[in-house]
């Protein structure tokens, strides 16, 4: 099945050239070391840490894990893979040059190689489920241990990978180590096909979220600066068909509070002229990020068109809406706005870490809703009532700070197996 797998690869390499290509042609990061992609064109480094998270929520969750293993084997360079442009600029914001950034080769086996050769690495850890068998295989033929960090499978997604799975035993059978997310995410790892002794439970490492300490004063400063003295909600990460629930949830709110901000934030750039223009239509007055200016009376909307600046809105704002989740998308990171003490509002598309979702619902640290007229009754309680909102992010906050360890559990499983590797000779 893998040489059909690779066939399919390299058949499906015209319509995905041509894609890239015409993203390339719209927007100017999609043409960033293009060549890469294809393998070529990557650094040359020795005794490399190979971190692969494919956009920016992936990345900002591997940042306690990618500064724990700079400290403790500060001899080797640190690799950080993604595949989105997005998710680049903000290992650049991150790290600067403290750590080396490439994008992921297609899958390849030409491709993969090349990416092999240059970037040499010792050890690979692949944030969450990105399954990529020749990749995969490219390790165990080379022997470098590979480690899925803060690995789940969604229930949904068993019986899929299920079609495929001659492929995916094969993909898991050179000796990955797999750190599950639960005990529930370990056994669908098993059932694929992964092996019981290399199949561990370490937890979530988004629970070891870091937040700049000064992050809480940094919100008020900017909302005092910038939104001045009125209630403000936030709906950050939102997606196409979303914004328009939001934006018609927000009207309703206007009725009863008059003066109420929404700060409003796609997950991708390449939107933001379009919910700009969405913005207008709705006849909202609006301020941009990028206008550098404070909003006035009669502002309506806070239109965040800049990336990587999502936890000091969080941090300006009262009430938080976390988005991916009115749209089937899966839900995006309500940890962020849980560790500045928010209360949370989540659609009911949460599948993508269904387990901390459940755990932020049992608690009453998150209010589930299904439409316009919901978003905006659950803004309305909040806002009416300060005492139970705080209590809300109280719990939010609580359970975050509870299931911290997750990154620590990790790098124990890391040490008996692959440190002396990493501390041989240099």
């Amino acid at each position: 099945m893998r040489l059909l797998y690779s066939l399919l690869i390299y058949l499906l390499q015209i319509p995905v050239a041509s894609y890239w290509l015409a993203r390339g042609l719209l927007k100017r990061s999609y043409r960033d070391r293009i060549g890469q992609r294809f393998g070529i064109g990557y650094p040359q480094l020795d005794r490399c840490i190979w971190v692969h998270a494919v956009s920016v929520g992936e990345v900002q969750a591997a940042v306690p894990l990618i500064r724990a293993i700079s400290k403790r084997f500060p001899r080797h360079n640190m690799l950080v893979t993604t595949v989105t442009p997005t998710g680049a600029e903000r290992v650049n914001a991150l790290f600067g040059d403290a750590v080396t950034h490439c994008y992921i080769p297609f899958e390849m086996p030409a491709a993969v190689d090349r990416f092999f050769r240059s970037v040499n690495p010792r050890l690979a850890l692949i944030m969450e489920t990105e399954i990529w068998p020749n990749l995969y295989q490219g390790c165990g033929v080379r022997g470098i241990p590979l480690v899925l960090v803060s690995a789940r499978i969604s229930p949904r997604s068993v019986d899929s990978y299920r079609r495929f799975l001659p492929l995916f035993r094969d993909t898991l059978s050179h000796g990955i180590i797999i750190a599950a997310q639960s005990e529930a995410d370990a056994d669908r790892f098993r059932s694929l096909g992964a092996s019981s002794v290399r199949t561990w439970v370490t937890g979530n490492i988004k629970f070891d979220i870091e937040l700049p300490k000064e992050l809480p004063q940094q919100g008020k400063e900017f909302r005092r600066r910038t939104f001045g003295d009125r209630p403000v909600w936030v709906a950050a990460s939102t997606h196409d068909q979303e914004e328009q629930l939001v934006l018609a949830a927000h009207k309703l709110l206007l009725e009863k509070f008059p003066d109420l901000l929404l700060v409003l934030v796609p997950r991708h750039p390449e939107r933001f002229a379009a919910v700009g223009d969405m913005i207008d239509k709705r006849q909202l007055e609006k301020v941009k990020r990028t206008d550098d200016r404070a909003c006035d009376a009669t502002t309506r909307v806070f239109l965040g068109d800049t990336m990587g600046e999502v936890p000091l809105f969080y941090a300006a704002s009262d009430v938080a809406f976390v988005g991916g989740s009115l749209v089937p998308i899966g839900g995006h990171n309500m940890l962020e706005p849980a560790a500045l003490g928010l209360p949370v509002i989540s659609g009911p598309h949460i599948y993508n870490a269904q387990d901390i979702a459940d755990m932020f619902i049992e608690l009453g640290a998150c209010h589930i809703v299904h439409d316009a007229p919901e978003l905006a009754a659950a803004v309305d309680q909040l806002l009416s009532d300060p005492a139970d909102a705080r209590g809300r992010g109280i719990k939010a906050q609580e359970i975050v700070q509870r299931n911290r360890g997750a990154l620590a559990h990790l790098l124990g499983l890391l040490e008996p197996l692959i440190g002396k590797e990493l501390n041989g000779p240099g």
